[in-house]
């Protein structure tokens, strides 16, 4: 039997084993935020086939981000008892399942809770990545190696619209769930191979099932409350009603963390300020990264009548320049302050959203797809900074717990904010039905605007 063991894994593969397991780890990502965003382009055809509103339809992202939001955090316990190699790859064989159950999906609801428990098993892979990289690599190797492993991150949101319109227009909106199969079949053989076993593990201890559970609860209806805020008329009592459940099911979580003796969230670790200002950070890069992705091709599908294909194609110069550009943000990473590099991701991507809240019908397809690459570069210089100024003032036993933290926060940021632009769109002025132009400038101008904000925080952070 092979030895996973760290000693095992050098003697057999030398040092690049470090870079086999971040290979390993990154090909779960890319499926998980692939699978986040190569829905977005076959959002129209399935708002045809199934006869629904972009109301109910936008489900099919924020189900996915919110589920994926919520178990992000019971990777943790589960780091914890089954080490990484287990976890991520027991997450993996569920993800192919439900992927492939999804694509023969007869109804809205079966597609729908197929996307929830996709989100669900991805929350488990999200924090992989980052939680190996800081464990196996030094610290001064750590900003380099989350430039690689964040290539997985950064790339399939740019790459994944790409894939799905080919697959919407060539064959259909099924394929897109199939996609994400074959990366994680082969996932789990890498995993197996090349993921290491733990070197110890701490004494058992009992999982905060009502913590998650409240967490759920709260993420959940809060969204729903969101979305039924768009049929205002006749139904402002319920939603008052939610927006009140919701409120009262947060001060429970937060009651029941301060009290658990083994929280979901370590609050601990909100007491360290440069962390707290990264997790502010991180809320504003899943905005950006998950509301740009949502945004960007229904609105040139809607609004400028591109087919699903050409909306995947303007996201490729971005995803190529990024391939480009993401390893050297994260030797930056290294080298710079990581408040800088953020401040400085944040206004260019700050600066793609508000050209395109004034870009109009007759704008060529290349200065769209400029941009984009914007956008993508900012974020791209967001990741890794964020990642090592929150994470390399900690000790190794706080890893796991903290990397789980920081990626719950991007993806909250994520789920909220897929969440508030597509409420702005469809608030926003409907010709034959369809949103217009205006709506999506609308929600331009609010994805600049949230983004913006967030270099108040990041600029105190002190790492």
């Amino acid at each position: 039997m092979a030895d996973n063991t760290v000693d095992g894994l050098r003697a057999r593969y030398g040092d690049r084993w470090r870079w086999l397991a971040v290979c390993t780890v990154m090909l779960g990502t890319m499926a998980t935020v692939l699978s986040a965003t190569v829905v977005n382009v076959a959002l129209h055809d399935i708002m045809l086939e199934f006869g629904i509103r972009q109301g109910q339809v936008h489900w099919l992202a924020t189900g996915f981000i919110a589920a994926m939001t919520t178990t992000m955090l019971a990777s943790s316990w589960l780091l914890d008892h089954f080490g990484v190699r287990k976890t991520l790859a027991g997450a993996m064989i569920l993800f192919t399942l439900i992927s492939i159950a999804g694509g023969f999906a007869g109804t809205p609801g079966q597609l729908i809770a197929a996307r929830i428990g996709q989100g669900a098993m991805a929350g488990l892979m999200q924090p992989m990545g980052m939680y190996l990289v800081f464990r196996i690599f030094p610290r001064e190797r750590r900003g380099q190696a989350m430039g690689i492993y964040g290539m997985g991150v950064i790339l399939a949101p740019a790459l994944g619209p790409v894939l799905g319109g080919f697959l919407v227009d060539q064959l259909s909106w099924r394929y897109v769930m199939f996609a994400p199969a074959p990366v994680t079949m082969l996932g789990v053989f890498m995993a197996w191979r090349f993921l290491p076993l733990p070197p110890s593990r701490p004494e058992p201890y009992r999982f905060d099932l009502p913590g998650l559970l409240l967490l759920g609860a709260t993420i959940g209806l809060a969204l729903d409350t969101l979305n039924r805020m768009q049929e205002l008329a006749g139904a402002e009592w319920r939603i008052g009603l939610q927006a009140s459940a919701a409120t009262v099911l947060l001060v429970l979580f937060v009651v029941r963390e301060r009290s658990a003796r083994h929280p979901l969230v370590n609050i601990a670790l909100l007491r360290n300020p440069v962390f707290v200002y990264a997790n502010l950070g991180a809320m504003a890069l899943g905005l950006a990264l998950f509301g740009s992705t949502y945004l960007v091709p229904l609105f040139v599908q809607t609004a400028l009548g591109f087919t699903a294909t050409e909306a995947g194609l303007l996201m490729l110069p971005a995803g190529i320049v990024l391939g480009i550009t993401f390893p050297l943000a994260g030797r930056l990473a290294d080298r710079q302050s990581a408040r800088k590099l953020v401040v400085f991701g944040i206004a260019l991507f700050a600066a793609s959203a508000m050209l395109f809240a004034v870009s109009d019908v007759t704008l060529a397809f290349g200065w769209l797809a400029l941009w984009t690459i914007l956008g993508r570069i900012g974020i791209g210089l967001m990741l890794p900074a964020l990642s090592t100024g929150a994470l390399n003032p900690l000790p190794p036993e706080q890893l796991g717990a903290a990397s789980s933290t920081i990626n719950f926060t991007r993806q909250l940021g994520g789920a909220f904010g897929v969440n508030i632009v597509a409420l702005t769109v469809e608030f926003g002025p409907h010709s034959d039905g369809l949103p217009t132009i205006d709506a999506f400038h609308s929600a331009w101008w609010l994805v600049a605007v949230f983004v913006a904000v967030a270099a108040v925080p990041v600029w105190r952070m002190r790492a």
